[in-house]
Order: C-alpha cells, then sequence, then structure tokens
C-alpha cells in the first residue's frame, strides 16, 4: 500500500505565501518597465492651438481647484487675497476694502471720464480705478487678463500698490 503525504495546513500557507509575493514582485517589475503617459521620453512640440488648448484647460483646472468664492465684492476681495498670498503680494481685506470703497464704491465697471487720465485717452475703470498700462503691468499670473474683471483688477491694483507704497493697506488716497 502507498502512503500519500499531505502537506499541513501551514505549509501550504507558506508555499502560498511565497508565491504570491514572487508573483507580485514580477509584476511590479513588470508595471515599472512599461511605459504609460506617466513615463514620457520627450515632450511633444506643440502647435500654437494645441498650446492654447492647454493652456485652457489648465486654467479650468486652476479654477475647478480653487476655493468656491461668492460672485460679489466680498467674493471677489476673498479670491484676490488667496491668489496675492500665493504670489506673495502683501494686502488685507480691510485695506482692499476701504480702498474699493473710496475708488468705486465697490462697482467693478465703475469708470472716471473726467480725471486727467480719462482726459488723456485712459480712464481709470475697475474695482480700484485701474489705468490700463498699470494694468498691463501690474497684472498677476493666474487672473483674467481684463481690466475689469473684478479679481484681475483688485490683484494688478494691489500688486502696484506693493510696488509703489510697500502695500494697499498703505494707500489712504488716490494712488
Amino acid at each position: 500500500m502507498a502512503t500519500t503525504v499531505t502537506p499541513t495546513r501551514n505549509a501550504r500557507l507558506r508555499k502560498f505565501s511565497v508565491t504570491g509575493i514572487a508573483t507580485a514582485g514580477a509584476a511590479a517589475a513588470a508595471l515599472t518597465l512599461i511605459p504609460t503617459s506617466a513615463h514620457a521620453a520627450e515632450p511633444a512640440k506643440a502647435s500654437a492651438s494645441t498650446t492654447q488648448a492647454k493652456a485652457a484647460e489648465v486654467t479650468k483646472a486652476v479654477k475647478a481647484a480653487k476655493k468656491d468664492h461668492p460672485d460679489n465684492l466680498d467674493g471677489w476681495i476673498r479670491e484676490a487675497l488667496d491668489i496675492m498670498k500665493d504670489k506673495g503680494i502683501p494686502g488685507s481685506y480691510e485695506g482692499l476694502h476701504r480702498n474699493i470703497m473710496r475708488e468705486s464704491s465697490g462697482n467693478p465697471n465703475a469708470e472716471n471720464g473726467w480725471d486727467v487720465n480719462a482726459q488723456n485717452g485712459t480712464p481709470s475703470k475697475g474695482l480700484l480705478q485701474v489705468i490700463q498700462p498699470t494694468f498691463d503691468a501690474y497684472h498677476v499670473e493666474g487672473t483674467a487678463n481684463s481690466l475689469t474683471d473684478p479679481v484681475a483688477n483688485i490683484t494688478a491694483a494691489a500688486n502696484y500698490a506693493a510696488d509703489k507704497y510697500g502695500s494697499i493697506d498703505n494707500v489712504d488716497s488716490a494712488y
């Protein structure tokens, strides 16, 4: 009569564990060697339209990732403060609010049609009454490239005030 040897439960588990580890290790090594989108060899040269499309995707992703702020003066100031903090532009809620109320009473479409800038063909516009050349020089990357966009207007004005006065908080009159 032949004798059959039955492996013990522990021996079967050890064999299964070693086999599983070996298989998992081989799979991990294989996955490391298989190229994926995360393993790009060289960046592809993009056309202008492709670059613009990718920039639009990035802008959309940034907007989706940022905090939801209400579409009103409080929200615009808070969104601008978030951007200013990221860019190292000094300023406080109080300093921005005080200057906005003096300059435009909180109207993002306010336009000064009578001062010397307006007489020279570049009227002050927006919440903080910025002229186009100043906006262009102090525009903050990541904001809309529009003088009357509330957040872009605030951040550009705060950037200008930081350069000229140390902070928007130091501005107490027309600047």
